[in-house]
């Protein structure tokens, strides 16, 4: 049961990390150096990506309305609308599922360590910074979702490839990005939320796929380490969302870059010298 309580942890940090511009994979794999479950490493491996999935339902059902084309409450003309959003999301998400299946058993094989997680945080860490200072006098080009131009969503989407590399950040690469082209912030954040759905699904499924593909099963102890992570996850994410979307109406993005840049130096004293 001690896996169950690792589980509960890390559905923590997921929850926490996934939608914050600060990189849930790179903070899974810190934690996992310290908290290792006694599971194998395949298990393991696909539990940090499928427990994603319980922080993006936070997403469908915080955004079920509004992104739910069918809605009896909805207009001829908001349905429509809704529609073309969803067209706009498959748009930006199609290069991470093409790169994304090309290059994720190297990525897998060669990223996943302290040392690129930490690289990563510092350098869009320090982004984020240089980034909000350019921006703090413009004046954003779109501030509604609806008149977002699909090229634009496009330009987004090879943002998120960025994130492919652990430690940067999928809602970090896509929000930065996004305003870098001209989204105001709320914009940029609920559109990386919404591009956050087919493209952790796609990859949650590739995992346990990729699991059972290499003869992997699921004892019943295992069943509940992974629903315990999901549902976790779904909570914290649920309450990380609601903050976000009301810091950012106030505030701009920098404290995470100021965060990204000391965890990223607290990571390479600990792991760099510490650990020797």
């Amino acid at each position: 049961m001690l896996d169950v309580i690792k589980a509960i942890i890390l559905g923590i940090v997921e929850g926490i990390t996934e939608f914050l511009p600060i990189s849930s994979t790179g903070h899974l794999i810190l934690v996992n150096e310290f908290i290792k479950m006694s599971q194998s490493t395949q298990f393991t491996d696909m539990f940090n990506v499928v427990i994603q999935l319980g922080a993006i339902m936070a997403v469908v059902v915080l955004y079920f309305h509004k992104l739910n084309p069918l809605s009896p409450r909805k207009t001829a003309i908001e349905k429509n609308r809704t529609w073309v959003l969803w067209f706009k999301v498959i748009v930006a998400v199609l290069p991470s599922v093409v790169l994304g299946l090309l290059l994720n058993d190297w990525m897998d094989a060669h990223l996943m360590n302290w040392a690129v997680v930490a690289a990563m945080l510092l350098v869009y860490g320090v982004l984020f910074i240089v980034i909000e200072n350019w921006n703090a006098n413009r004046r954003p080009r779109f501030t509604d979702l609806n008149t977002l131009p699909y090229q634009t969503a496009l330009i987004i989407g090879m943002f998120q490839l960025l994130s492919l590399v652990p430690g940067t950040s999928r809602s970090g690469a896509t929000i930065l990005g996004a305003i870098l082209i001209g989204a105001s912030r709320y914009v940029a954040t609920e559109f990386s939320f919404f591009l956050a759905i087919p493209t952790m699904f796609g990859a949650s499924l590739l995992k346990v796929y990729k699991y059972f593909a290499h003869g992997g099963v699921f004892t019943g102890l295992q069943t509940m380490i992974l629903a315990t992570g999901m549902i976790v996850s779904f909570v914290v994410a649920y309450l990380a969302i609601r903050f976000l979307l009301n810091y950012i109406k106030n505030n701009n993005f920098k404290v995470f870059g100021w965060y990204r840049i000391v965890l990223s130096l607290i990571v390479i004293v600990y792991f760099g010298f510490m650990s020797k």
